[in-house]
């Protein structure tokens, strides 16, 4: 009896593994990392939120913690951001972003990046794209 249970088990294993397999690939997420390197510019609308241009079409979205920095909005500030080791972002770690003008350097600290999707980068003011 537990022979035939096993073996049932584990037929059922199977097809659903087959299933997943024949699923489209466009039911896979895409990955959410970048490289530094593809970053091609950036705009702050406010205090503790920065969208990132990668890739030239896509944006993302980083949430700062410990209350950003109202430099962010200021016309001659830049981001600064240290490469340590592999320059992939994949979490909020992975970024080290201080933002500078020509009197102040503040240390920022990430606390989430989230790839937008088509419809939310046109939600988005255009002034507040990069």
């Amino acid at each position: 009896m537990k022979r035939i249970a096993l073996i049932a088990a584990a037929a059922a294993l199977a097809l659903a593994g087959a299933a997943h397999a024949d699923a489209p690939a466009a039911a896979k997420p895409k990955s959410s990392c970048f490289f530094q390197r593809d970053w091609s510019g950036w705009r702050a609308p406010n205090k503790d939120t920065i969208y990132l241009r990668v890739n030239v079409r896509d944006i993302y979205q980083i949430d700062l913690s410990a209350g950003g920095s109202q430099l962010l909005t200021w016309p001659d500030s830049h981001l600064v951001n240290e490469i340590r080791g592999t320059d992939s972002v994949c979490s909020p770690i992975d970024l080290d972003l201080k933002v500078a003008n020509d009197h102040i350097v503040i240390p920022l600290f990430v606390k989430a990046i989230t790839r937008l999707t088509p419809e939310q980068v046109a939600a988005i003011p255009k002034k507040d794209l990069p």
